[in-house]
């Protein structure tokens, strides 16, 4: 006979989506660890929590997959309970809800003190910055603001998540100085608009004084700054990355597209005339910066005239990091009323010629660096190898830097001077200057 009342409840956390939902993961079980509670990220577990993506087509079939695959084990009974929060939930509740019925229970994105109720915890208001990090030691996500006020026609996200809402300064500087103590060298800035850091608190755009609080940090080193919208970008941004050595040169500003006629549609609030200016006046403030930024393809209206000027640009500002969606056709969206008419293909096949171009652009950047020193961080040791950063790479979507394990020893975690020996489109490949 199981008997489950003599059984240790473990919570494993399931995270899915992007670096805002492991955020909100490592916030979950810090409150769970402060709670006495045993909690693991994506171990066994009797009792799991899977914190969904809803952003797109994709994400949204991972997540309900995940969430089927755990409710057999639940069926099976090899685990007792399974929860649900995240973004699909708090998109789709009732329809999950009478689809997949034998789930415990739906929680939505601010839903963290109901969800903690559930799994027989408090929510304790006292631990603004306690979270348990799952990337590695050395890096960290700081999570400035949550939600959206942008307008932009394809995006899910101010259903998912809400208004925006920045995190005052004193709050974000605390939370930064725990993450320091705790070994964490690097931030990476987090939002789904860092430029509007501050507007709703402050009156104003504040991340370059956010920025200049995050510096004074002991033990802070790197700041990253993700996901900046190139409407009214605030400049005072360029100068603190200018003179504060903390501040890496990168910053990632998805700019979705650059036909006019398909900004206006996509209502970005800018042209392709302006969107230009705004790098030129990136790259002479700060000649060293990285940028990264992602496009969307198969939008729709979107002609082969369209995606020629897109091609075309692309080729023309050589972007140090570029990734690349197709365009996916999200209920309740402003763009959800046209019609979804460039064919699945023809999204797949522009996908990839602008990836293609890419991977040529970033092979002759990278040819450049041989011979050169960067200094780098170490993530982690890969088979043969020790797999570092530069200050221009973002962990799980840029370039790495591969040392070779059997030659040469480095301290994981440890920021280390590289010199690059070799190449290739994406990879680096050095070894200790």
């Amino acid at each position: 006979m199981r008997t489950k009342s003599l059984k240790k409840n473990k919570i494993n956390v399931v995270t899915l989506g992007c670096s805002k939902n492991v955020y909100d993961s490592e916030v979950l079980m810090g409150q769970l660890r402060a709670n006495n509670k045993e909690v693991v990220h994506e171990e066994e577990g009797n009792v799991v929590v899977i914190n969904t993506c809803g952003f797109i087509a994709n994400a949204k079939e991972e997540s309900v997959n995940t969430i089927l695959e755990y409710v057999q084990k639940k069926e099976a009974g090899d685990v007792d309970k399974v929860f649900v929060t995240g973004c699909l939930s708090e998109r789709y509740k009732p329809d999950l809800e009478k689809e997949i019925p034998n789930v415990d229970e739906y929680f939505g994105t601010s839903d963290l003190p109901n969800l903690l109720k559930a799994l027989g915890a408090d929510y304790k208001h006292e631990l603004i910055g306690e979270r348990l990090t799952t990337t590695p030691k050395n890096y960290a996500y700081l999570k400035i603001a949550e939600g959206c006020d942008r307008p932009c026609s394809f995006c899910a996200i101010p259903l998912m998540r809400g208004k925006h809402k920045s995190t005052p300064i004193e709050d974000l500087v605390q939370e930064a100085e725990k993450l320091a103590a705790k070994g964490v060298k690097e931030l990476i800035l987090i939002a789904q608009d860092l430029t509007y850091y501050g507007l709703d608190l402050y009156k104003k755009r504040n991340l370059a004084e956010l920025l200049q609080a995050l510096v004074k940090v002991e033990g802070i080193e790197w700041i990253r700054l993700h996901y900046a919208f190139p409407t009214g970008f605030p400049m005072d941004v360029l100068e603190v990355m200018r003179n504060e050595p903390k501040i890496c040169n990168y910053i990632d500003i998805p700019l979705q597209h650059i036909s006019d006629a398909i900004l206006k549609s996509m209502r970005r609030g800018t042209t392709q005339a302006k969107t230009t200016k705004l790098l030129q006046e990136f790259r002479a403030a700060v000649p060293e910066m990285a940028i990264r930024t992602t496009l969307i393809v198969g939008y729709p209206g979107e002609t082969e005239e369209d995606f020629q000027i897109l091609k075309d640009w692309v080729k023309e500002m050589r972007f140090e990091r570029l990734g690349c969606f197709t365009y996916s056709h999200e209920e309740n969206t402003h763009a959800y009323n046209l019609e979804d008419d460039v064919p699945e293909e023809v999204k797949q096949e522009r996908a990839n010629a602008i990836m293609e171009i890419q991977s040529q652009i970033s092979w002759e950047l990278n040819q450049e660096k041989i011979g050169e020193t960067f200094r780098c961080i170490i993530d982690r040791k890969e088979g043969n190898h020790f797999v570092g950063r530069s200050e221009f790479d973002s962990p799980d979507v840029d370039n790495e830097v591969l040392i070779d394990a059997t030659k040469f020893y480095v301290k994981t975690g440890d920021f280390v001077n590289i010199k690059i020996v070799d190449a290739t489109d994406y990879d680096l490949y050095g070894e200790p200057a």
